[in-house]
């Protein structure tokens, strides 16, 4: 037993089974992480802002801070449903209308070998087939994201649930500190508060990141004579906040609009846009500016983002580097 004893006081095997329990967590809760990771984002950009205007204002009411974050996420839900009530209708019927009215002319491009070469492969699409095919993969596209907006949704109100009883639930877990687990609740929170200041970092440079894209895109979206630009430059920095896919995420509507006002040719010009911001944001500004922020080599960022990437997926663009932040802190090794 004393052995036992002096074993589990050492250091080097607390941290270790620190860690050990952190990677069975994630293993357990891994059916759920889209939902927790949304809930974490959610909750500490709302959180940020509401402390910022709380600041700002010197309020200090605990009423006066509900009310905030109250009106805070009032806005927000008030805005997605104006979106969606006001746009997400438009782009269907421009979307059908836009299937509606294709025809062989709109895919010329003008050298009289393209244009028939374009041609004749159109008349060898079974378009039938390929139309049930379509069909089939919108069902389950339509499928994906409507469980993804449920899941954001309930992200949102558990963010909000969160922030509305913030000083509540860190009293519950102060408890903790005098339990049986004291030592694990000492890892967690010295570990997490590490954890939250890095992520804020990461945040700052996804942000600066979305702007930078959003900027060169919409000033070469002008030079190519795109009408609404001031809604598309919307667009685009909201889906410049998801790394990487977000950038993909906006080709849809861009190719549709492109096609309208200028056939396949600036679809072309929409996709070499597109490649370029691409490869902009994921080989210059992502490593340049994670690297600014958390004070690690350039190659190291790069890599750790790479790394990120294929292990985690999307997610790990943003939740890469805390990650290893993290790691290095349990290792004790000092940036």
């Amino acid at each position: 037993m004393e052995f036992l004893k002096e074993f589990l006081s050492r250091e080097v095997v607390r941290r270790s089974i620190f860690l050990l329990t952190v990677c069975f967590m994630i293993y357990l809760f891994s059916p759920m992480m889209n939902l927790l990771l949304l809930t974490f984002v959610f909750t500490f950009l709302m959180n940020s802002a509401q402390s910022n205007i709380v600041s700002i204002f010197n309020i200090k009411s605990h009423l006066k801070e509900k009310a905030v974050t109250i009106l805070l996420y009032a806005l927000v839900i008030a805005a997605i449903c104006f979106v969606g009530i006001r746009y997400v209708p438009i782009l269907v019927l421009e979307i059908t209308g836009f299937f509606n009215q294709l025809s062989v002319d709109d895919f010329k491009i003008g050298s009289e070998v393209i244009d028939a070469f374009i041609a004749q492969v159109i008349q060898q699409i079974d378009f039938a087939n390929n139309i049930k095919s379509l069909l089939n993969t919108t069902i389950q596209l339509a499928s994906k994201i409507g469980s993804m907006g449920l899941q954001a949704f309930i992200a949102l109100m558990l963010s909000m649930f969160f922030i509305l009883e913030k000083k509540k639930v860190f009293m519950f877990l102060a408890k903790f500190k005098t339990s049986k687990i004291s030592a694990l609740y000492k890892y967690f929170a010295y570990y997490g508060t590490n954890f939250l200041n890095t992520f804020g970092k990461v945040m700052q440079a996804q942000i600066l990141i979305a702007l930078v894209n959003s900027l060169i895109s919409i000033c070469m979206l002008y030079v190519m004579g795109f009408p609404n630009l001031a809604t598309l430059w919307i667009m685009i920095f909201v889906l410049s906040l998801v790394p990487v896919a977000g950038v993909l995420v906006s080709l849809v509507p861009l190719a549709i609009i492109a096609f309208k006002i200028g056939g396949i040719t600036k679809i072309i010009y929409v996709l070499m846009m597109v490649g370029v911001v691409h490869a902009i944001e994921t080989y210059f500004l992502n490593p340049q500016l994670m690297s600014a922020k958390v004070d690690l080599p350039i190659f190291f960022t790069f890599i750790i983002l790479l790394a990120a990437e294929h292990f985690i997926g999307i997610w790990g663009l943003l939740i890469g580097i805390p990650l290893f932040i993290f790691l290095l802190e349990i290792l004790d090794v000092k940036l």
